[in-house]
């Protein structure tokens, strides 16, 4: 096909680190081959964008174990599924994006009271009600009662559960509907509650107007399900080949999963060797 990527807009976990879909827990190592498939991109002169759920100290340590940026310059990132981006190194904070998340955390802790609720403090970590499993959010935890969680307006709120599953947590977004936000479903009981209109496709869609790239120009890769809008609004959207139904059905195309090295798969298909 006729296409030259400028910038390449890459999920983390699930693309470029491996996880375990029972429980998405990562392996927070990058396999040889993505890593050094991400770099030739950079060196072709590709922008590449790391866009993710994470925050932004869950983001630094995985440029620096790309090795990059190489030459001095800064590269961008979309954290917190589009609410937030900014530039590395070092953190500065490009834009965000707040919403009042007080009704819908209290109206899904009636449903689920037994769950864990954080929300970010950009730069620091997470506010939390109680603890999270291990691994699963990172930076400095800070405990709150919920009211004091969503007193003022936040980036977003995650909600999780580890005695529910899933499906549980598919049917109760249906059942709730979340009307004024956007909503994403991770591998378990984990629900992730962004802005209205936000997703990882509004911020990249702002980032890429900023470096001067046209969507069509734009290669994406991701594997969950607050990676839809970024596939879909792509020139080209790629799903990994472990990623649910309805994600590699918005895609463009599905490379191999994260254990059989599909970013580096689908990276050298533009960018050699």
């Amino acid at each position: 096909m006729d296409f030259t990527p400028r910038l390449v807009a890459l999920d983390i976990d699930g693309t470029l680190f491996p996880n375990d879909p029972s429980t998405g827990l990562v392996d927070d190592e990058i396999r040889p081959a993505v890593r050094d498939a991400v770099r030739r991109a950079y060196e072709a002169g590709a922008h590449v964008v790391l866009a993710t759920g994470r925050s932004t100290s869950g983001i630094t340590p995985v440029w620096d174990a790309l090795g990059l940026p190489t030459d001095g310059t800064r590269v961008m990132a979309v954290a917190s599924n589009g609410a937030v981006t900014f530039r590395y190194p070092p953190v500065e904070v490009r834009s965000t994006v707040t919403f009042d998340a007080s009704q819908i955390v209290r109206l899904l802790l009636q449903e689920v009271p037994q769950a864990a609720v954080a929300v970010e403090e950009i730069g620091v970590g997470y506010r939390i009600n109680r603890p999270f499993p291990e691994g699963e959010i990172t930076g400095e935890m800070i405990l709150q009662d919920v009211d004091e969680l969503v007193a003022e307006p936040v980036t977003r709120v995650i909600i999780r559960d580890p005695h529910s599953s899933e499906e549980e947590f598919l049917e109760l977004a249906e059942k709730l509907g979340l009307v004024g936000t956007n909503y994403f479903i991770g591998w378990t009981a984990w629900l992730d509650i962004a802005p209205e209109g936000v997703s990882k496709a509004s911020a990249l869609a702002e980032v890429a107007a900023e470096l001067g790239v046209e969507q069509r120009d734009v290669l994406a890769i991701g594997d969950g399900r607050n990676d839809l809008e970024m596939l879909q609004w792509a020139g080209r959207g790629v799903a990994m080949g472990q990623a649910p139904l309805e994600v590699q059905e918005a895609a463009d195309d599905v490379t191999e999963t994260v254990a059989n090295d599909g970013a580096a798969l689908e990276l050298s298909r533009w960018f050699g060797r």
